[in-house]
């Protein structure tokens, strides 16, 4: 037996369908009682302010018009690929404005870690270790090997803000995402 886990797939909609196919999915999902198969549906967005005629608003855009993540259980096949069940695919497939999934000749293809991570569909768990005040060793490429003292901790947005003695001796405020530091060993 093959180990089993979940992926993130892209699944391509006719553009502006990407809620109906979500909210579709989710509830097909549910009525089937497939929520141990199809974790979880997603339409990456972002936040944007816009100003129209001297008036500021903030306005939801979605990230990638035409597409939405959906997070599924998967195995390996023989050729040791991530696949996914028939059952699934067929689901999936089916609902109302889906033309297919992403990948070659429409098989879906998983997304993988470093992208659903930029994608910012899912959250890594960063178990922070130092505080305001603390001295941490800086392991961001560019810094790597500086220490700094921590100015600011923003869990939200996963960033760190370090004060770093830079060129000259100069306090420069660097902003780095939390797993970039680590606290000076005792």
């Amino acid at each position: 037996m093959s180990d089993v886990f979940s992926k993130w797939y892209v699944v391509h909609t006719y553009s502006g369908y990407e809620n109906k196919v979500a909210s579709n999915l989710e509830k097909v999902v549910e009525n089937r009682r497939m929520t141990d198969v199809i974790l979880d549906v997603q339409i990456p967005t972002e936040t944007v302010v816009e100003i129209k005629e001297d008036k500021r608003r903030e306005v939801e855009r979605k990230l990638f018009p035409g597409y939405v993540l959906v997070k599924i259980v998967s195995e390996y096949d023989k050729n040791d690929r991530p696949t996914i069940s028939d059952d699934a695919w067929l689901t999936i497939r089916n609902i109302r404005g889906v033309t297919g999934f992403v990948g070659p000749e429409g098989k879906p293809v998983p997304l993988s870690d470093e992208e659903v991570i930029s994608l910012g569909v899912e959250k890594r768990n960063i178990e922070v270790k130092y505080a305001v005040g603390d001295t941490v060793n800086i392991i961001d490429p560019i810094f790597n090997g500086f220490k700094g003292t921590v100015e600011e901790i923003n869990l939200d947005d996963e960033i760190v803000k370090v004060s770093v003695s830079a060129l000259f001796g100069k306090e420069t405020i660097v902003e780095l995402e939390l797993d970039q530091v680590e606290p000076l060993e005792d």
